[in-house]
């Protein structure tokens, strides 16, 4: 297994959830850690929450927006240097999703936020990736992405079927030039996104969902893999789901 120490990794969503689970594993492995979102404030608490302030870095950003993505990733590089390793997290569902329910524009929030957001962040760190010839993009996908069903709604899984395909497409055009792509698929996760579902979760309910250190722990897996090695997509489910 390959260290992470002193890499550079870019985390969206990096304010809760997922994404802080993210960020926290790699700083307690020495990584430098940048979190993005779209609240300050968030962020800036969530860096301190992580400790090592010589090793985080928030930054706010949009990632549906290009030129904050752009402007984000040159304050990363600016910060610490090239990113090693792009964790594309961030995301959002709505509670109105069924297609009797889903709205043109709310079409497009999920598309961007959820599809858009993945693609602006990839296009603004793949030059300096290409240029070293090295570099590792890792994304946080759902298993809406492999097996759509009611429960995420029409735009969140056709978003999520979007990324797969991105993600697939990107991997194998970049592998040339050393650069891994991953997709990690987890099954339901007990984080804030669940405060949107169009019905309340019992606290049964959240008890049987996977933690977002489970998903974070798998992302970090990835990474600390040696560069002879790859994950092209890896699966995580709750063990009561059934995955057929």
């Amino acid at each position: 297994m390959r260290s992470v120490k002193d890499l550079v990794v870019l985390v969206t969503g990096g304010g809760s959830g997922i994404g802080l689970a993210c960020a926290r594993m790699f700083v307690e492995q020495g990584a430098k850690v940048a979190i993005t979102g779209r609240t300050l404030p968030k962020l800036e608490e969530a860096a301190r929450a992580l400790g090592h302030p010589d090793r985080v870095y928030p930054h706010a950003a949009d990632v549906a927006e290009v030129a904050q993505v752009q402007a984000m990733v040159a304050g990363v590089q600016g910060h610490f240097g090239p990113i090693d390793i792009l964790v594309n997290n961030a995301g959002l569902n709505i509670k109105e999703r069924s297609m009797r329910e889903l709205t043109p524009d709310n079409w497009r929030l999920l598309l961007r936020g959820n599809l858009e957001g993945a693609y602006n962040c990839m296009y603004a760190v793949l030059p300096q990736m290409r240029q070293r010839r090295q570099g590792q993009i890792i994304n946080v996908n759902s298993i809406a992405g492999k097996r759509t069903n009611p429960l995420g709604g029409v735009a969140y899984a056709a978003a999520k079927f979007g990324l797969t395909g991105l993600a697939t497409s990107v991997g194998a055009e970049e592998k040339v030039n050393g650069i891994r792509v991953s997709t990690v698929f987890p099954g339901e996760v007990d984080t804030p996104i669940l405060a949107n579902r169009p019905t309340p979760v019992s606290e049964d309910h959240r008890k049987s969902m996977l933690r977002s250190e489970d998903v974070a722990a798998a992302v970090l897996f990835i990474a600390q893999l040696p560069e002879h090695a790859n994950v092209p997509e890896l699966i995580i489910t709750p063990s009561t789901y059934a995955y057929i």
